[in-house]
């Protein structure tokens, strides 16, 4: 019995040891996924284009404000270089994040809230580990909208929309 209770107790103490290591390393990864992501809005507010894509994967995908923007990372990069050669892309500084993990720390999905020349914008997205770094696999921007300034943004984009609608139904 004294055997038994002796193993338990260890079996314990490893549990926890190992709790708090996973926490801390929660911890760490997170905070190396908030790095990644402000260096890489700090390289487009840089117009630092080679920097800004090295920090997403080969098959990122990027959705921006515009119903027709879904591009492939080489879509993005042709959409982006002529801001980038004239030195001015953009600048997004993160005014809040929000991240999450899966259980091996290997997939992250974030949420953030952008100020941006457009105001306030929200930044959501999936970032994997690869490369031995922290990368952009996926990110969609969408501006916020007040609701109570909803349906006079709906008025203004009900012309525009309806022509996209009809490209996308074909």
């Amino acid at each position: 019995m004294k055997h038994i209770a002796i193993s338990i107790i260890v079996v314990f103490s490893f549990l926890s040891c190992n709790t708090k290591k996973n926490k801390a390393n929660k911890a760490l990864t997170k905070q190396a996924i908030n790095m990644s992501l402000d260096a890489w809005h700090d390289a487009a507010a840089n117009a630092d284009f080679d920097a800004y894509f090295e920090n997403m994967t080969s098959d990122a995908i990027f959705i921006g404000t515009d119903a027709t923007e879904n591009w492939t990372l080489n879509q993005f990069k042709d959409y982006s270089k002529p801001y980038f050669d004239k030195g001015k892309a953009w600048s997004f500084k993160a005014l809040q994040r929000n991240v999450f993990l899966n259980e091996d720390n290997t997939l992250a999905w974030f949420d953030e809230l952008l100020d941006t020349q457009m105001e306030i914008c929200r930044g959501s997205g999936v970032m994997v580990f690869k490369d031995n770094q922290w990368k952009i696999q996926h990110y969609v921007l969408s501006i916020t909208i007040p609701n109570s300034n909803v349906k006079t943004i709906v008025n203004l984009k009900k012309q525009t929309d309806s022509i996209t609608k009809q490209i996308l139904n074909k």
